[in-house]
């Protein structure tokens, strides 16, 4: 099965050259979309994408580069399409994000809880599920922030989306030679230290084989300073597609 990927943005959290790193997955004639940052919407308008063409979305934390598009979606289903939007979320992440992200802007009458404006469909990690026949997903739990829950995403078991994680090494070697992945998108920073972010210079320091699978995402605005300095890692781009597997 192969996917085609398009980045909403490829940006970090503090970039202000490239929108936050989100994406759209399409399989067939299905599409899910990664997060939901605060540029999401915007980016969807440049891109000239409906709200109603998404058939779900899947947030993998409660960062604002994460989830502070979410606010506009919700309202744009509840009152201009009557439809609620389909969000996938693994379970502990529910109540964090009505009650510490969204229920400030989104509470009125008739709103009163995340289920009131969204679809929800909690996940549970390393529990497969498959969204569309030819879209399957699966929550792997990584470390971000210490003591908040984040998770990384396996796509129909060839292509792993980190999302935000710090180095984990050993994860990305079973994944190439044990599961069997062939592309990894994966966070980078491009300056050390990375604290909660996997730096280039660790990226750096994997096989070969391993770095051979990875596509760079979530950088930082000087990123073109780092063209050339990358081994065999491409830097992905904002609004282009590519398919996985090639």
């Amino acid at each position: 099965m192969t996917i085609t990927l398009q980045m909403l943005g490829t940006g970090n959290a503090f970039a202000k050259k490239y929108y936050n790193n989100n994406a759209l997955v399409h399989a067939d004639d299905y599409t899910l979309m990664i997060d939901c940052g605060i540029t999401a919407p915007i980016a969807l308008h440049e891109l000239g994408k409906e709200i109603p063409e998404i058939d779900s979305i899947l947030i993998s934390h409660i960062h604002g580069d994460h989830v502070g598009g979410l606010e506009e979606i919700g309202f744009r289903g509840y009152f201009v399409h009557q439809r609620k939007p389909v969000l996938y979320i693994a379970s502990p992440l529910i109540r964090p994000l009505w009650d510490n992200t969204l229920s400030g802007g989104m509470s009125q009458e008739g709103i009163e809880r995340i289920e009131d404006v969204f679809d929800v469909k909690p996940l549970v990690a390393e529990h497969p599920v498959q969204l569309s026949p030819g879209l399957k997903i699966e929550l792997i739990q990584t470390p971000h922030i210490e003591g908040k829950n984040s998770y990384s995403v396996l796509i129909n078991d060839t292509t792993f989306y980190s999302a935000d994680m710090k180095f984990q090494p050993q994860l990305l070697e079973h994944l190439v030679y044990e599961r069997g992945v062939r592309t990894i998108l994966h966070d980078c920073q491009l300056y050390p230290p990375g604290i909660v972010h996997t730096t280039l210079d660790e990226l750096l320091s994997l096989p070969q084989d391993v770095r051979a699978t990875i596509k760079l995402m979530h950088y930082n605005d000087t990123k073109d300073d780092f063209i050339g300095k990358t081994a065999e890692m491409e830097f992905i781009e904002q609004h282009k597609r590519y398919t996985f597997p090639q």
